[in-house]
């Protein structure tokens, strides 16, 4: 289950209370020379141009924001798109093919949770995992990739890109380990900045609803669903970011809530369809406002 701690950090970087407050301004020093190392980083960086257009999306704090369902919409209207991330959460290194543009090569536990999920909503499109993103865009250029998208690689600034960056709200505004923000806007650096219900929305669609669900997530910040959460969530169940969840402990839910399913995010889904559970997903997909790329 979801650690305390985690709860904590969560709370502590974007709304903390008095006490926490005062930890981050203890602490501000060591965020004044996180900032300067990652700006000297970002100054000496040589942007590489891979001869290919890439859009990297992403977020300046840690945490989820909403950057994989708006890659997957992005994409979606993409001839030969290919998807490249880090592949957090898998039990693989390097670089992975985990799709070509019509087959998928491996499973979520080789690719990660967010890959799989470009795998399974992208059926077109070329999805890559490696921590070495040069290496994955020479890769999908080879697969005949026409456009690249790369989830998460604001501070990646030795590719040439054009950065999209989601604007998320937060009561403490300072840059690690006082507050969530890993990076700032830096004021040479072209980026176009989007924010939720005014650039894009959420479109919710509930699959296999029951009369009494149980809700299991792993994702960041859990809280964010409840506002699209139906009727009939009977519990909830948070977990860490990424969690690899085992058969038992999911059918534990089930009969210790007396629950007729577990309601999931389609991150969730992809790592327990083939467990065999009564499930009922709760699919956040994002619609764009007008034309972005």
């Amino acid at each position: 289950m979801k650690s305390s701690l985690v709860f904590w950090v969560e709370e502590y970087f974007y709304n903390p209370n008095i006490f926490q407050k005062i930890i981050s301004l203890t602490l501000l020093p060591l965020s004044w020379l996180y900032c300067v190392v990652v700006w000297l980083k970002y100054k000496l960086a040589k942007a590489e141009d891979f001869g290919i257009k890439i859009i990297s999306i992403g977020n300046l704090s840690v945490g989820g924001s909403g950057k994989t369902p708006l890659v997957t919409a992005l994409a979606s209207k993409e001839k030969n798109p290919a998807i490249i991330l880090r592949g957090y959460g898998r039990d693989s290194k390097g670089l992975v093919l985990v799709k070509t543009k019509n087959k998928i090569l491996c499973d979520v536990r080789t690719s990660g949770d967010e890959a799989m999920i470009y795998a399974k909503k992208l059926p077109h499109a070329v999805v890559i995992v490696s921590e070495n993103r040069k290496k994955a865009i020479v890769k999908a250029k080879e697969l005949g990739c026409d456009i690249i998208f790369l989830d998460d690689a604001y501070s990646k600034h030795s590719i040439k890109k054009d950065d999209i960056i989601i604007d998320i709200e937060s009561k403490n505004s300072f840059c690690l380990p006082s507050g969530p923000y890993r990076e700032r806007l830096w004021n040479t650096k072209e980026v176009k900045v989007l924010k939720e219900n005014q650039d894009f929305f959420r479109e919710v669609t509930l699959i296999n609803a029951t009369d009494r669900m149980s809700l299991v997530t792993a994702i960041a910040r859990p809280q964010r669903l409840d506002m699209y959460l139906p009727k009939g969530v009977i519990a909830k169940h948070y977990f860490e970011d990424h969690h690899a969840y085992t058969k038992e402990e999911l059918k534990m839910f089930l009969e210790e809530d007396n629950a007729t399913s577990l309601l999931v995010t389609f991150k969730d889904y992809v790592k327990i369809e083939s467990f065999g559970l009564p499930l009922s997903l709760l699919d956040l997909e994002v619609k764009v406002k007008e034309k972005i790329i």
